[in-house]
């Protein structure tokens, strides 16, 4: 196999979501509501520790999917039929959900460290040995092999033992990843050397925000029609809904196409898919699932007294996905786009040409390029030949 024709044309003006992808996110849709359900089946600590870990993995296994589909070519048939493959054990790893803690523990562990490994494979054996890319993904490689282990182990295992190493697995993975994958006589990744195509990833995670939030509106619809109308199901049904259209209002309204926008022009996008994308918007999907239970709860017992469970899940979603925009938002924040750099830099520039003499700085008395003296008018001339200034 030959990475040349799958990788995607980085000369295309923007890199769109493919048909095929917008196919694979609905076995996520089945994901997230499996998850709703675990949670609402073991309303305890426990239980919420327990539907944390498995959303990690949920996310995990979507999240690398979508960076390898910024690379690859969806649309190519080898790619193509290696979503396909993804996505059948993405659902048998989905269906598996309900008793990931129990039975079926093995099943999904097997099925998750399969997508993992199998696509990680499938990537470096297309690549090549001379791509640039081949030595992140064989760090990569090290890393999902080691922590395969662990879930298969963990699968293995029961009770408390699974979970203890279902947690170092995740613990593996998202640690590598954010140290850059280091291994012995590999060396590490830079996110420089991720050259992905940013807005893609963005457009990529609001899609996946946007299944989240479907599943929480059909979550809302279903449980509204399995009970016989009165006051107070009604007015929970409506407040529910409109929870949900506040929590699209709050990621869609500015921040989504701002978040696109810098991407797509940042110095760095691989630190910024990194940290903004892969990581903070993991608290955001937590807290569109967290809503989701707190909605069917409230629905199917509008009059029930509060208690300290229903309290956390109805304060704690929008806490949780309140927490994972600001985090987001804070991270664009720090990494402003190339462009803005390098004006900051021919502006910084300009400044230091123009004090290079007492007469040529800028007096607030005097306006425009007159006060610059005639080496600083040519100096600012050439700057804005380059598009730098105005």
């Amino acid at each position: 196999m030959n990475a040349t024709g799958l990788l995607r044309d980085r000369s295309e003006r923007e890199t769109r979501v493919a048909p095929i992808e917008l196919f694979f996110d609905l076995v996520y849709v089945f994901a997230v509501t499996q998850l709703t359900h675990h949670l609402l089946d073991h309303l305890s600590l426990r239980g919420a520790g327990e539907t944390l870990l498995l959303l990690l993995a949920v996310w995990s296994a979507w999240i690398y999917t979508s960076w390898i589909t910024n690379w690859f070519d969806p649309d190519t048939i080898q790619v193509r039929l290696m979503l396909v493959g993804a996505m059948l054990a993405s659902l048998i790893m989905s269906a598996s959900i309900p008793e990931a803690f129990g039975g079926r523990g093995l099943g999904f562990a097997a099925a998750y460290v399969a997508i993992q490994v199998g696509r990680t494979v499938f990537v470096l054996a297309a690549l090549g040995r001379r791509d640039a890319l081949s030595a992140n993904f064989q760090r990569v490689l090290v890393w999902l092999s080691a922590s395969g282990v662990l879930w298969v182990a963990g699968g293995l295992a029961d009770g408390d033992e699974r979970v203890a190493l279902w947690v170092a697995a995740i613990v593996l993975e998202l640690g590598s990843a954010w140290l850059g994958f280091p291994v012995p006589f590999l060396g590490r990744s830079r996110t420089l050397e991720w050259t992905i195509a940013g807005e893609h990833l963005a457009e990529r995670c609001q899609l996946f925000v946007i299944v989240a939030l479907g599943e929480s509106i059909l979550v809302t619809g279903a449980s509204f029609s399995e009970l016989p109308s009165s006051a107070g199901t009604v007015t929970a049904f409506v407040v529910a809904f409109f929870g949900s259209v506040a929590l699209w209002w709050i990621y869609f309204d500015r921040g989504a196409e701002a978040g696109r926008r810098v991407i797509a022009e940042a110095q760095d996008p691989g630190r910024l898919a990194r940290s903004a994308y892969s990581y903070f918007h993991i608290p955001m999907i937590a807290g569109i699932i967290v809503t989701s239970a707190a909605d069917e709860l409230t629905i199917a017992h509008p009059k029930d007294p509060a208690t300290v469970t229903t309290t956390a899940l109805i304060l704690g979603g929008p806490a949780l996905f309140l927490a994972g925009q600001v985090d987001a938002l804070g991270a664009r924040a720090v990494d402003p786009p190339a462009r803005h750099r390098c004006a900051g830099g021919a502006r910084a520039g300009g400044d230091r040409l123009v004090g290079a003499r007492p007469e040529h700085r800028r007096d607030p008395g005097r306006r425009g390029p007159r006060a610059l003296g005639h080496e600083g008018r040519a100096d600012l001339a050439s700057v804005r030949r380059l598009g730098l200034v105005e």
